[in-house]
């Protein structure tokens, strides 16, 4: 199929301006290719892991150990995506100059790729990715979905009600819409 940029572009979701090596916490969610249950499943309220959900759950738990000044909090792997909250503690060093006036200046791409959480986020799914194809015996093979969720938390009580949110995912499976049973 050949590139048509009305039809084939993407729109990203992230703030214009924003310095995504900023202190703070994050909440990201990772999908896999297709909402294909490959990590695991839901047996009663709780996550069954597969090996391929464990091998994804032994990387997001190596991100702290790649990353200085990088923390996790709440976390969970479901069949077909990861939920988690990075914390990126004090001032940490970047590439990006801040945007002049505001939020809406474009950041390039370049600039982007030496942000922290892309570079996180990258990390996991790169690594996971060729962790999950070993074991599958499927080498370069897409296991991920192109992009990412992330939200900036700005709140103490919207970091509960997310921490709330992801360590109830489990419960509510069965009318999540990345549920490919429930949404066909």
């Amino acid at each position: 199929m050949k590139y048509d940029p009305d039809k084939h572009h993407r729109r990203s979701i992230r703030l214009k301006g924003y310095d995504y090596s900023q202190g703070g916490a994050y909440a990201i969610t990772v999908c896999i290719r297709n909402r294909e249950c490959i990590l695991g499943e839901v047996v009663g309220d709780r996550v069954a892991l597969s090996a391929l959900g464990t091998k994804a759950q032994e990387l997001w738990l190596a991100i702290p150990g790649r990353f200085e000044n990088v923390l996790l909090d709440e976390f969970i792997v479901m069949p077909n995506h990861v939920h988690g909250i990075i914390v990126i503690q004090g001032e940490v060093k970047t590439m990006v100059e801040p945007p002049e006036p505001a939020l809406d200046a474009p950041i390039s791409r370049e600039q982007r790729r030496q942000m922290l959480i892309p570079k996180i986020v990258g990390y996991f799914k790169m690594n996971s990715a060729k962790s999950i194809n070993l074991l599958r015996n499927t080498p370069g093979v897409p296991v991920w979905q192109r992009n990412y969720y992330e939200r900036v938390i700005r709140t103490e009580e919207e970091w509960n009600i997310l921490r709330q949110y992801i360590a109830g995912n489990p419960q509510r499976w069965h009318e999540d819409e990345e549920n490919p049973s429930v949404f066909r």
